[in-house]
């Protein structure tokens, strides 16, 4: 059993003061003090965040850039350890990829941004997972050519404001963020501060994550916080709104050992990776998109109230154990029990009846289609 992480050993955010006189209950996470939830609780939190917005600190983030010589040249550098088309990826956008190790199981799923300033030629924008950094950056160190390098970025913190009236929200103080199509990124001004704002989250809804100096990270959560329409969301409600969504959460649904077909996230192939592969674990990936995997995630829905969590065990009715849940909980939204886990192929088809095995109880589960709750991303009208 691992040991307590005293709190002293915890690294804080920018935001760590706000949470605290905000009211926060804090945990460790990830090596962080970091907000479960505010005086409203986890429930109040998620509809908060569906029904207007929620303001999330994920400073705990890694944040990084990949610098070469042209934009060309860094992508295809990126390419050889990813299974995504950075050579294509317009200026302003992002993209979500997968770090693979050589037999194509996940490093780390992260976010790539290509600036919207040909200024900027030849720099890529990353944003990995807190407990991955480490191991990320050890993992480009070794793999880049010597004409690109790495760059950690420690002096800025990152905010996502999460919701239907998000944008709005954010929009008051940086009107630009108003022109931002789903998945794209411009740098911009709010109240006078640089800042870079990308539309897109991890709950499903509209909104988006910016990239700010550190030292103005705690004036710009006030300023947004001071609106009718924004309250603070810790990890409680972070967590269930990307369950309802469908999203993978590293460590539990993906890991080393999930290529991207069984982890169900080859949306995040192109198809000139897909046909053309040079990437990790070509070989594996490009037979089980060929053949399908003998394994994938699936979203399920239980009967009742009782939630199955991490851990539980996934058994055909009546019969025996074929796989296991690693998220789940229960779905403010949905007003029902939820679960994602890896099944054989064979039972994954959406409508599957299976069973949960919780506390020694079998609980009748469905196979379902995923997001449980429709996504809310938004997308501009075509002229």
């Amino acid at each position: 059993m691992a040991e307590p992480v005293a709190d002293t050993d915890l690294k804080q955010t920018p935001l760590h003061d706000l949470h605290v006189e905000l009211g926060a209950r804090m945990v460790p996470f990830a090596g962080y003090s970091m907000p479960v939830q505010f005086k409203a609780g986890i429930m109040a939190e998620h509809q908060q965040t569906r029904s207007r917005a929620g303001l999330f600190d994920v400073s705990h983030m890694g944040q990084a850039f990949l610098i070469g010589p042209d934009h060309e040249t860094t992508a295809r550098a990126l390419e050889a350890l990813t299974p995504s088309n950075f050579v294509e990826l317009g200026l302003g956008r992002q993209r979500y990829t997968v770090l693979l190790n050589d037999n194509g199981g996940i490093i780390d799923d992260l976010m790539v941004t290509r600036s919207i300033s040909a200024d900027d030629d030849g720099r890529l924008m990353l944003v990995v997972n807190a407990a991955r950094k480490d191991v990320d950056y050890a993992h480009f160190r070794a793999r880049l050519p010597e004409n690109i390098r790495l760059e950690v970025v420690e002096d800025r913190a990152l905010i996502a404001v999460q919701g239907p009236e998000a944008v709005a929200a954010v929009a008051a103080h940086a009107p630009k963020a108003a022109e931002l199509a789903f998945m794209s990124a411009s740098s911009m001004e709010f109240d006078g501060i640089d800042c870079h704002i990308a539309r897109a989250g991890y709950t499903g809804e509209d909104g988006v994550e910016m990239s700010v100096p550190a030292g103005a990270a705690e004036a710009i959560a006030r300023a947004l916080l001071a609106d009718d329409r924004v309250e603070p969301i810790g990890l409680g409600a972070r967590d269930s709104l990307r369950l309802e969504a469908g999203l993978c959460l590293y460590g539990h649904d993906i890991d080393e050992t999930t290529s991207p077909v069984e982890g169900n996230i080859t949306f995040c192939m192109q198809k000139r990776r897909r046909e053309e592969g040079g990437f990790p674990g070509a070989a594996r990936i490009q037979a089980e998109l060929r053949d399908g995997s003998d394994r994938v995630r699936v979203g399920l829905r239980l009967d009742g109230k009782a939630p199955a969590r991490e851990g539980a065990e996934i058994a055909l009715p009546g019969a025996d154990v074929i796989g296991t849940v690693t998220s789940g909980g229960f779905a403010p939204t949905v007003g029902a029990p939820i679960a994602m886990g890896f099944v054989p192929r064979a039972q994954a088809e959406t409508g599957t009846q299976l069973e949960l095995i919780v506390r020694g109880r079998r609980l009748p589960a469905t196979v379902a289609d995923m997001p449980f709750v429709p996504n809310r991303y938004y997308r501009k009208p075509k002229s």
